[in-house]
């Protein structure tokens, strides 16, 4: 049998999730390189991959076959019944025609949309209704008529399948016959052969094709149980009884099949029946509704534009026109006028509505149509913002405006355009959670039962880079290296992972994505419905780009939130109306508390590298916004000293050709932006911005053919302008060394701009900035404690909840006071809320029993109460919270009555009171109990509120820890490099004790501050020493390093523990050359006598050196004590000090 005599019609791809092992471009090129004229993807309930796999197909000449193997509901799809419906019968169906294809699509998508319990579902009905063009395949084992041949139900089995038969046509459905050696496969074929003899049905031969050779089965074995969560070695787990599903060649299944030879033919049959073509050059953009009277998409765009131009500038420049005019010109040219009106009316509706819009996302803000349409709120023309690098002219693509939206309302947005466009014709757009290097290693670990510690070492030794590949790393890490040669466990670790890595692992929704067509989507993509009901494309955002889809991105930011909520608070407070448009980008405030670093809660600007970079940098006007955040990334970040030294006058400008100058003097001679390398090949070499867009893209692409193709056009440029080779070579080398990591300007101009207003709102409006801050952020207790630490900085002072006082959120009560919002309070509820202000806006409540005869019981229960009370929210009614908690079951109870009354419109003796009776009888009975302790009330704060607000168990221990510079914060240690050496300060919240293998004690501490807390890991040798000190409410300095891992928060692996002194002193004791040893033994024992708090360092003066004594040496201050030491070691021997951080920082050195 020749080897064009077979084609595989039953493949599973890495589309199958963690079930499918053979890579599309792996599967398409071994069906090239067995000479197969076709291959199909059949991937399980879904069609992910099937445009990928069209385009590698046709890449290596192989014609593609586009199908699916759906799962068959046992009853209707639309039945779910526990037990009745917990299984799924397989069927292959394969597209035979553009017809085939689009009912595949109605098929695949009612299985996910209508169908879903545990699998995507399709039914009888279904398939009748969108057969045609389909060619159907009975299955594998776990198909319907194979299930009913293995229980012995020849005239069932027989039956069905001339149902199928009468469904798709007598000539569209096969019996599909395998063989993977498994005995029931043998039962099965014989009954399969047997009804194709008496109802006259054709047979196919597949292989259910899971991965490339049979050495794959290993790695396909792990996929299942990375899928299933189970290890190699467990026995009760899905697993292939043998590892025969791979790619085989013609002449293998040839010899599986030689009793049969009809049913490898058929095969090459189907595949010569089978075409679908996708097409790639058609655009399906949706058009916009004009109004009345005007036909002409494009002249309504200019028409708007035109006023918007007049609106947005007090004087029409030539400029100006001749720039707007050249835009809208591609744009028409393009065909995309009514995607630039479909944005405009979005953003018409999120403004009408009261949504804050972004003032722009991506390269979009250099197009000045978008500015004068209102899209954009970032001045190309003002900042040199460039189209070509959003629209390019000599490169025809969709044009991509993304667009942030206040993120609670975001979903107010996507109603909008599902209600204007119609719900089947708007989706969401799908993307896949891939196994990078890290991630894969850590997932082949666990399925191959590997320690978590050692999984976990193993991945670490992978550079933490975007883009690190395993294969990379171990070129990169010799350790790596020296575990893959030297262990064959470690071999199989590292080769399984990557075998998976950079497969699909899972499907989730795009953050952003949304995909609108003119007619209903499934016309064009296969949709599935996730667990939360949202509508979801099958094919990722590139896919539908490149079929013609209109793709937008509508991203929630949780930044315009805050804004929104800060610019309410002004309104409230000032009856100032602020219009962010129109803020000033000169504030001398706003500037000063940049250059201060003071930008914590600041957009983009937050981070503590990034506050030092700003310190050092000084900004003064909006250009210098703009380059800190195009620079402070990985790779640019090496210009950031150069860039403030040049602007400070430290470095001198440098400028390769005087004629870059207008384009690098904005930042000081440095290349920052993308932008600027375009300017430097249209000035130098001559070309159009849009060829220089093209450069720019080239040289992201990094494929040598371009690039060299590229460097000899840049050049030939330059030689025709009269600039010399060696300057043209010099400047490309240039190009290429900073076009790896320059940034979009529009971008990082347009997020400077959102930096900005946050930061100007916090400066000229600190409180109300502050409020909205904590009230966007509520549900993260570490967020809220870092940002009332620095409400402390700022001398603003951040109050507990109060139950007359309190709003749903984070409230300005006056000039420098914001009193804590209810919603962040556990356990209460939105309904509960709105009855406490409901009751609350007739009269404030005078006691508990006011408050539970008024508030609706049912919104607000007993725990809710509770809640509120040891929070604090009832400190200001005249109890304490322990008396509170004591009488609250009665009191509680009484109101229930008292409401039951009221609602029933039975007479009260309530209401038959005069006033000083009603006064006496809502007065709280409150038992004589004492108050909680310190602790004890800061540990209720805690426990409700996340976090402590009356007060801080470190509260004595402020001064200390402010003066001690060389501390980390805890809620800084998400920004620390891994391994990297951290000290932290704080108290023991927490301390879990273990034992290890080996039988020695070890501990889990939790040790918090004032911004948050951190796990830190004591090991035995450590903990064995100091156990003493690692004990709850123990004040402690520890050193030692960070240890990050993915999806957890940072751990420190201690080194050393000491105490933190409970006072901000030291003692320094200076010991003379003549000091006898019996002096030294004494002052020890009138040291350990005393049980002092000062830190005692003693200097001796031969030596020159000084040591810090351990705490069982702790001094008093006491004069008397003081003049004991004097006398001993004489005077001018002793002198207390304020602490000094950098001294004490050696107690941890020892």
């Amino acid at each position: 049998m020749s080897k064009q005599n077979f084609v595989h019609l039953h493949c599973h791809t890495e589309y199958s999730l963690l079930d499918g092992a053979a890579r599309i471009k792996e599967l398409v090129r071994r069906a090239a390189e067995l000479e197969m004229p076709a291959v199909a993807i059949t991937d399980h309930g879904a069609m992910f991959g099937v445009v990928d796999f069209y385009k590698e197909a046709l890449k290596v000449g192989v014609k593609p076959l586009i199908g699916c193997e759906v799962y068959v509901a046992p009853r209707s799809r639309l039945q779910k019944e526990p037990k009745l419906d917990d299984y799924q019968y397989h069927l292959l169906l394969l597209a035979e025609n553009q017809t085939g294809y689009r009912n595949l699509m109605q098929i695949v998508s009612a299985g996910y949309i209508e169908g879903f319990y545990y699998k995507p579902r399709v039914d009888h009905e279904l398939l009748a209704e969108y057969s045609s063009g389909l060619i159907a395949l009975s299955g594998c084992l776990a198909g319907e008529i194979p299930t009913l041949l293995a229980r012995g139900e020849d005239k069932k089995a027989c039956n069905l399948a001339g149902r199928y038969r009468e469904i798709f046509g007598p000539e569209n459905f096969y019996l599909e016959l395998q063989d993977h050696r498994l005995p029931e496969q043998a039962t099965v074929n014989q009954g399969l052969c047997a009804i194709a003899r008496e109802i006259g049905a054709g047979l196919v031969a597949t292989n259910d094709v899971h991965y490339i050779s049979r050495d794959d089965a290993a790695v396909h074995d792990v996929l299942l149980c990375i899928q299933t969560g189970k290890t190699v070695h467990d026995t009760d787990r899905l697993k292939f009884e043998t590892d025969e599903f791979y790619f085989k060649s013609a002449s293998e299944m040839a010899a599986l099949f030689k009793e049969c030879p009809e049913a490898l033919q058929n095969t090459l049959e189907i595949a010569e029946r089978c075409s679908v073509d996708f097409e790639f050059d058609r655009l399906y953009l949706p058009g916009y509704d004009l109004p009345e009277g005007i036909e002409d998409a494009a002249a309504y765009l200019s028409q708007l534009c035109r006023k918007g131009l007049q609106k947005r500038y007090p004087e029409i420049t030539k400029q100006l026109e001749q720039r707007l005019d050249y835009e809208l010109e591609i744009i028409s040219q393009m065909g995309y006028a009514n995607y630039f009106l479909i944005v405009w009316d979005l953003i018409e509706y999120a403004r009408s509505a009261g949504i804050l819009v972004g003032p722009g996302r991506g390269s979009a803000a250099g197009s000045l149509v978008a500015y004068c349409l209102g899209i954009t709120d970032i001045d190309p023309i003002r900042n040199a913002l460039l189209f070509e690098r959003f629209l390019n002219p000599e490169r025809v693509s969709m044009p991509d405006i993304d667009i942030d939206f206040s993120d609670d309302k975001r979903d107010r947005v996507l109603s909008y355009v599902s209600e204007k466009y119609g719900t089947e014709r708007v989706a969401q757009i799908i993307t896949f959670g891939t196994m990078a290097a890290r991630g894969a290693v850590r997932d082949v670990g666990r399925a191959l039962a590997f320690p978590y510690g050692e999984v976990d070492r193993v991945a670490k030794m992978i550079p933490n880079e975007i883009g690190m590949t395993i294969s990379r790393a171990l070129e990169q890490s010799r350790e790596l290296q020296a575990l893959y040669q030297e262990e064959e466990r470690y071999r199989q670790l590292l080769d399984t992972s990557m075998a998976v890595e950079g497969m699909p692992r899972h499907a989730s929704t795009h953050a952003a994505g949304v995909v609108i067509a003119r007619e209903p989507l499934v016309n064009h993509v296969p949709l599935l419905k996730t667990n939360d009901q949202t509508v979801v494309t099958q094919f990722p955002m590139g896919t539908l780009e490149q079929l013609g889809l209109l793709k937008m991105d509508f991203l929630g930011l949780k930044t315009l939130s805050i804004i929104e909520e800060a610019l309410a608070h002004i309104r409230r407070r000032h009856g100032r109306e602020i219009v962010l448009s129109e803020i000033p980008l000169d504030d001398a405030a706003t500037y000063r508390l940049l250059s201060e670093g003071e930008t914590t809660g600041i957009f983009q600007l937050e981070s503590s590298g990034m506050r030092n970079v700003l310190r050092e940098l000084i900004p003064n006007k909006f250009a210098d916004i703009v380059a800190v955040v195009a620079l402070y990334r990985p790779g640019p970040m090496e210009q950031i000293p150069v860039f403030i030294n040049s602007k400070h006058g430290r470095e001198p400008f440098h400028y390769p050709h005087p004629v870059l100058e207008p384009i690098l003097k904005e930042t000081y001679g440095v290349i920052v932006y993308q932008e600027q390398i375009m300017e430097i090949a249209a000035t130098m070499a001559g070309f159009s911005l849009g060829q220089a867009d093209l450069l720019r893209r080239a040289i992201g692409k990094k494929k040598k053919e371009i690039l060299d193709q590229q460097r000899e056009l840049f050049i030939d440029g330059c030689l025709k302008n009269g600039y010399s080779r060696r300057l043209a070579e010099e400047i490309y080398d240039l190009i290429l060394k900073f076009a790896s990591y320059g940034f979009n300007k529009s971008h990082a101009a347009a997020y400077a701009l959102i930096a900005y207003q946050t930061a100007y709102l916090k400066a000229n409006y600190p409180v109300e900035f502050m409020a909205a801050l904590m009230t966007g952020y509520c549900s993260n207790s570490e967020k809220v404690a870092l940002y009332i630490a620095d409400c402390r900085r700022q001398g603003i002072e951040v109050l507990p909840p109060d139950i007359n006082e309190s709003e749903i959120n984070f409230t300005v009560v006056d000039e420098n006071r914001i009193r804590f919002g209810l919603a962040a309070v556990k356990n209460v509820g939105t309904g509960a809320i709105e009855s406490i202000l409901a009751a609350r806006r007739e009269r404030p409540f005078r006691s508990l029993r006011d408050f539970s005869s008024r508030v609706d019981g049912r919104l607000c229960n007993r725990k809710t109460v509770e809640s509120l009370i040891k929070c604090g929210a009832f400190d200001t009614l005249g109890g304490h919270r322990a008396q509170y908690l004591a009488c609250l079951e009665e009191t509680i109870a009484e109101g229930q009555v008292i409401q039951r009354e009221r609602q029933n419109g039975q007479m009260t003796m309530f209401s038959l009171m005069d006033q000083q009776g009603k006064e006496e009888l809502i007065k709280d009975r409150l038992p004589e109990i004492e108050e909680f302790s310190d602790r004890e009330r800061l540990a209720l704060e805690k426990e409700m509120l996340g976090l402590y607000i009356s007060g801080h168990p470190l509260e004595q221990y402020r001064p200390l820890l402010e003066r001690m510079t060389g501390l980390t914060d805890c809620a800084a240690l998400k920004e620390a490099r891994d391994r990297s050496a951290v000290s932290v300060g704080g108290i023991v919240s927490q301390v879990r004790s273990i034992y290890t293998k080996k039988g020695k004690p070890m501990a889990f501490v939790k040790l918090e501050d004032f911004t948050g807390s951190v796990e830190i890991v004591v090991f035995s040798e450590l903990y064995e020493r100091r156990r003493e000190i690692f004990q709850e409410d123990n004040p402690l300095m520890v050193k030692g390093k960070v240890d990050l891992k993915e999806e957890e928060e940072p751990k420190i692996i201690a080194e050393s523990a000491v105490p933190l002194p409970r006072v901000t002193r030291q003692l320094f004791i200076k010991v003379g050359a003549a000091t006898s040893r019996t002096a030294l033994a004494t002052l020890k024992k009138m040291l350990r006598s005393v049980k002092g708090d000062l830190p005692v360092y003693l200097y001796f003066e031969r030596e020159k050196k000084m040591i810090m004594l351990d705490e069982s040496c702790r001094a008093s201050a006491e004069p008397a004590f003081l003049e004991e030491i004097e006398k001993l070691l004489g005077s001018g021997s002793v002198r207390v000090e304020e602490l000094k951080p950098g001294l004490w920082h050696t107690i941890a050195k020892r």
